[in-house]
This record gives structure tokens, C-alpha cells and sequence, in this order.
């Protein structure tokens, strides 16, 4: 394959053995960097996520072209004796190979890591797990929710004496393989000081554990697990700290509103801009400790002012003013903004199946990298190609008809 020295990751060759969410999440990150990711697929369906929850059969699920783009596919049944040799051709042209089959899997089909780095010393060998191979849940299979679950998320999201609720941004699934993708990143630099390859490993509940990572203030602090607390932040309270209704009364029309836990300045703007010049001097608002302890007389006070104005409106309004405010933004408004899309975080792309989609891209911006979003992959449809670029002899640039020595 051609290097581009304008994409991050020009020249470096991932094998991607995953499926779903969780090891595509990585992959399409890299992929987004400009590796050239090449999905090596069943034959028989490929990618099971191609199928999942798919609304028309025969065509590939649109959750599968929002985890894929900018990839590759091949078809390789590692089941017979010809694919398995196949990915051995190919294991030694890569520079990275990822799975996240379940436990024990991918040794069955007889690349494991030690077999893999026999292969090729120099690949960055990562995996993606439920659990941590050392963890006594090691053989259990695991999603996005469980991840969440086991690895502390729910017991912090909730309305207050609710039960437990699982945050919708998938963080088991997508923030595991993001935790993955700078693993990869950080071997791909080693390797270049030492020569050699590593092997990367990241579990969903042991991802989820770091991005619960603030909580456990109040574990060291007062050495109890912090409560749910519906929208407020469980570390310190005060308020205003949650959602507030606004003007249109849709499932939507919310704004956040927050004033600092750390001074009384954000208070005080707030109230200048909502009219209520005089409750600066009320005692049981003098700081924000009291204030919390006061919330529901906060709140009705910021609720009376935003039920009279659109969110984006009191977010414009207060955010001018310096008081951190933000509007509840539904996914299809954030998909149809036009700033969004003009700033690439919405991409359209034309695939050869379902026609132009537009998805979300890759936010990471880098002033020497471009890497422009690509629709995902029908399956096999690579096949030819990669396996003519990744294995074709080396020439000897002296003499274009001889191979290199």
C-alpha cells in the first residue's frame, strides 16, 4: 500500500480479528489515524456486528458502518487449514494484530501470543476482554453493560435512593478500545527504541474502573462509596447542580446548570442574570456548602427563570455571563447541526450498499495528519487487494524485474 505522509499512521499495518464494539472501536480509531486496518472476516457473515439489529436483511447493520469506517475487510476462515495459513502469511507483514474473541478463543484457533510473536517478534499483539485474564471472572464473557456493571458505573449513575442505571455513552464498549488504541500507540513508540513487540491487554471492567477514577475522592476522603445523585456531581455538593426545565416542554428541553462548589462567583453572576439581585445577601445561600444544603429552594429560583426561555437560549445567556451552563442536545440535533458537520465531527460517506450515510468522525485534530472518513467495508471486499499489496514480493530498486535479496 502507498505511504501518505500526511496521515498519522501512514505505513503501519493492523490486522483486525474483532467484532462488535468494543475491539472495532480501536480499530476505527487507528483506521482514523491512517493505519491501513484490514478486517480479516469469517466467510460466513463475517463480523457478527454486520447483522446486529440490522433494519433491512441483507445489508449491513448501520451499527456496524458507525464502528468500521476507514477499514478493510478480508475473508479468512481461521477454522481450516488454509486460512489459518493464510494469517500466518500475513502476521508477519503487520505491524499490529487485535482481537477480542472470548476467553481462551483465539488459542484455540492457534494464535495466541507466543505463536504470534514467533511469527513476528516485532507486532504489537492486543487483546480486549470482559475481564483481566487474572481476574476470577477471567472466563466470562461481557458487553458494554456488564463492563459498566462490574466495573463501578452504575453504582454512581441514579436518581438518589434509586436503583442503579447504566450511563448511555457506551464507555465499557468504545472507552475500552480507545484505552486499547493508546496502549498500541504507546508500544508502536517503544518499538521503534527497542526493535521489538509487546502484548497489549485492556479489560472492559478494568476500563471503566479508570474512568470512575474521580470518585474514589470520596472513598479516600471519607472512606465511604459515594451515593447516586441523579445529575449532580457526587464529589461535594452544591447548587444549582442538575438539569432545569425550559421553554418547549419536549423530552429535550433541558438545560444544566452548575455553579462552582469552589467559590461564590458563578453563584452570584447567576443571579444577576436571572433577575434576582436580592438573594446575594441570603444567608442560607452565603456559600455553596449551605446552598447545597438549600437545593430545593435554588432550584426553584433557576427553574422560574428557565422554564421562560429555550435551552440553547439560557445556555447562550449564561454562558456569556461566565456561568457554566449546557443545553441537553438530543443525538439527531447534534447529527443535523451544520457547525458540527462543518467541523468534521459529522461525516457523510457513500457506501456501496446503503448509499450516503452520514456518521460521526474522528474528534481528534492534528495539523499534520489528515485522514478523511471512509464508509465501512462490505465483507470480503478487500480481499484481493490486500493480500496482492501485503504479500507481493519485495523489488530491488535497482532492478524492478528482481526481488530484493
Amino acid at each position: 500500500m502507498e505511504r501518505n505522509d500526511s496521515k498519522a499512521l501512514a505505513g503501519v499495518r493492523v490486522l483486525d480479528l474483532t467484532q462488535f464494539e468494543a475491539g472495532p472501536s480501536c480499530t476505527e480509531a487507528l483506521a482514523w489515524l491512517g493505519a491501513d486496518v484490514v478486517k480479516v472476516e469469517n466467510p460466513a457473515g463475517g463480523d457478527q456486528g454486520r447483522q446486529a439489529s440490522t433494519d433491512t436483511p441483507g445489508l449491513d447493520s448501520h451499527y456496524f458502518l458507525l464502528l468500521n469506517a476507514n477499514k478493510r475487510s478480508i475473508t479468512c476462515d481461521l477454522k481450516s487449514k488454509d486460512g489459518r495459513e493464510r494469517l500466518e502469511a500475513l502476521i508477519p507483514k503487520a505491524d499490529v494484530i487485535i482481537e477480542n474473541f472470548g476467553p481462551g478463543v483465539i488459542e484455540r484457533l492457534g494464535f495466541g501470543w507466543e505463536r504470534v510473536r514467533d511469527l513476528n517478534p516485532r507486532i504489537v499483539y492486543a487483546s480486549v476482554k470482559g475481564f483481566s485474564p487474572e481476574s476470577r471472572y477471567a472466563d466470562f464473557l461481557s458487553f458494554d453493560m456488564i463492563g459498566q456493571a462490574a466495573g463501578g458505573a452504575l453504582s454512581i449513575t441514579g436518581e438518589e435512593g434509586g436503583r442503579p442505571l447504566r450511563p448511555g455513552p457506551t464507555i465499557g464498549d468504545t472507552g475500552t478500545g480507545l484505552h486499547c488504541a493508546i496502549g498500541i500507540l504507546g508500544a508502536l513508540m517503544q518499538r521503534h527504541r527497542t526493535g521489538r513487540g509487546q502484548r497489549v491487554e485492556v479489560a472492559m471492567q478494568d476500563a471503566v474502573t479508570n474512568y470512575c477514577r474521580v470518585s474514589y475522592a470520596h472513598v479516600l476522603s471519607r472512606g465511604t462509596a459515594p451515593q447516586r445523585s441523579g445529575n449532580r456531581v457526587g464529589l461535594g455538593l452544591t447548587a444549582p447542580m442538575d438539569v432545569f426545565p425550559c421553554k418547549g416542554g419536549g423530552p429535550d428541553d433541558y438545560c444544566y446548570v452548575y455553579t462552582t462548589r469552589a467559590h461564590n462567583g458563578h453563584w452570584e453572576r447567576l443571579l444577576r442574570v436571572i433577575g434576582r439581585e436580592d438573594r446575594l445577601d441570603d444567608p442560607r445561600f452565603a456559600t455553596p456548602a449551605l446552598r447545597g444544603q438549600h437545593r430545593e429552594e435554588v432550584d426553584a429560583l433557576v427553574a422560574a427563570w428557565t422554564r421562560t426561555r429555550t435551552k440553547e437560549d439560557v445556555m447562550r445567556t449564561l454562558g456569556a455571563a461566565g456561568v457554566p451552563a449546557g443545553a441537553v442536545f438530543g443525538t439527531k440535533e447534534l447529527w443535523e447541526d451544520e457547525n458540527m458537520r462543518a467541523r468534521g465531527l459529522f461525516a457523510t460517506v457513500d457506501h456501496p450498499t446503503r448509499g450516503e450515510v452520514t456518521i460521526p468522525g474522528w474528534p481528534v485534530r492534528m495539523s499534520e495528519s489528515d485522514v478523511p472518513v471512509t464508509a465501512a467495508p462490505l465483507l470480503g471486499a478487500d480481499t484481493e487487494a490486500v493480500l496482492a499489496e501485503w504479500l507481493e514480493p519485495a523489488r530491488d530498486p535497482a532492478d524492478p524485474g528482481r526481488e530484493a535479496a
